[in-house]
């Protein structure tokens, strides 16, 4: 917390009774708006950033999220992207799930969708919610503010361990100890001096369920994440035909993953979040991969409309789908893949060759390859030899 010494006219005491006054407004305001978690740190809080930014743009480990290297400055200092910013309010929302997300690889004809995933956007939930709180707090302050969730060049979860809301887990998450590994983040910027909250120290201990649970192997040492092979990043992020060594790891894994979020110890603290927290879709909780399939581009853009699934596309999201489908060993799903073997998208018609080489018995896919249509896309010819024809 500042201390303020105090002057003969009483003008330390005053800017004092002001900072606790805003303080209690900001958390009372971000009470009303759902928010969990609410804590408050200043701009120069997170010196040990820009390092370890450096060592994972070093290693590579950001894949083809150039973005993150182009913004690095400024993500790595709130005062580099905002000179003016004093204080940093950090936000959290509980999205934890009823259930365990795991159990959905028991049913393998079934779709993972991430849980975050599963309702409207959190990015416009959340920043809508921020913006009414940084609308009042301007205006009873008379201080100027800016708000961030996510997509901003903002390096949250090292804010959110320094203003208190937890601590960054082994699995480089955020891990609050009355929410676990289930929290949205956003912040506020503002030039106004507020109160400050200690910082969270780390409660993991020796536990590494959290690294065991990983199915790729994602994390090359405690504290490290290597998007390149994450689930997440690879089903999100990444762009055309995903690495063989990784499609049979993914399962049924649609979009993102909860595997090493859903393995913390912590979560068993979630279930104090508030009504107000984001519930799921039904018809997101276990889609059938048959369905899925039969997305064209207007009825995928239908149902995902206001999910952040919608943002990666149909094509990318139909490879996803197609490769859980070769995971699956359900011989149901062989007519819908043939569906989309004259696709337009080449990333969709060359995952076609990996899912039925994997469902079809070795004398159907031999007839299959057969009635081949010419093609002369080289990921589609690169995929036909992975499957071993010439």
């Amino acid at each position: 917390m500042r201390t303020l010494i105090s002057d003969p006219t009483g003008r330390a005491d005053a800017d004092q009774r002001r900072q606790d006054k805003l303080t209690a407004f900001v958390k009372a305001e971000a009470a009303a708006q759902g928010f969990d978690l609410c804590r408050i740190t200043h701009a120069e809080s997170i010196p040990q950033a820009p390092a370890r930014l450096e060592t994972f743009l070093g290693d590579g480990h950001h894949g083809t999220m150039g973005w993150m290297e182009e913004t690095r400055d400024r993500r790595s200092d709130p005062k580099v992207l905002w000179p003016e910013v004093r204080s940093v309010v950090m936000f959290g929302l509980n999205y934890g799930p009823e259930e365990d997300p795991r159990g959905l690889q028991e049913k393998p004809s079934h779709g993972a969708i991430s849980v975050y995933a599963r309702n409207r956007d959190y990015h416009d939930i959340i920043k809508g919610r921020l913006k009414e709180i940084a609308t009042r707090f301007a205006a009873r302050a008379g201080e100027d503010v800016k708000v961030f969730v996510d997509t901003a060049p903002v390096m949250e979860k090292p804010l959110g361990e320094a203003a208190g809301l937890g601590w960054q887990g082994k699995h480089t998450n955020l891990v609050s100890r009355t929410h676990g590994s289930w929290i949205f983040l956003g912040s506020m910027f503002t030039t106004a001096d507020l109160v400050l909250d200690e910082p969270e120290v780390d409660h993991c201990g020796s536990c590494r369920a959290c690294l065991e649970a990983c199915p790729t192997n994602a994390f090359p040492a405690p504290y490290r994440l290597d998007a390149r092979r994450c689930i997440s990043y690879l089903t999100i992020e990444h762009k055309g035909p995903i690495d063989p060594e990784f499609r049979p790891l993914i399962g049924n894994r649609i979009y993102g993953c909860d595997d090493c979020l859903a393995a913390c110890p912590w979560n068993k603290f979630a279930a104090s979040a508030s009504e107000m927290k984001l519930k799921a879709r039904d018809d997101l909780k276990e889609p059938s991969l048959a369905f899925l399939l039969s997305l064209d581009d207007a009825t995928f853009r239908t149902f995902f409309s206001g999910s952040p699934v919608k943002r990666i596309g149909r094509n990318r999201f139909i490879r996803n789908v197609l490769l859980a489908a070769g995971n699956s060993a359900d011989t149901a799903l062989i007519e819908p893949c043939l569906m989309l073997a004259r696709d337009p998208s080449a990333t969709v018609r060359g995952m076609v060759i990996w899912a039925l080489k994997r469902l079809m018995s070795p004398e159907e896919f031999v007839r299959f390859s057969a009635s081949r249509a010419e093609e002369d896309d080289p990921e589609v010819l690169d995929e036909w030899q992975l499957a071993g024809v010439a």
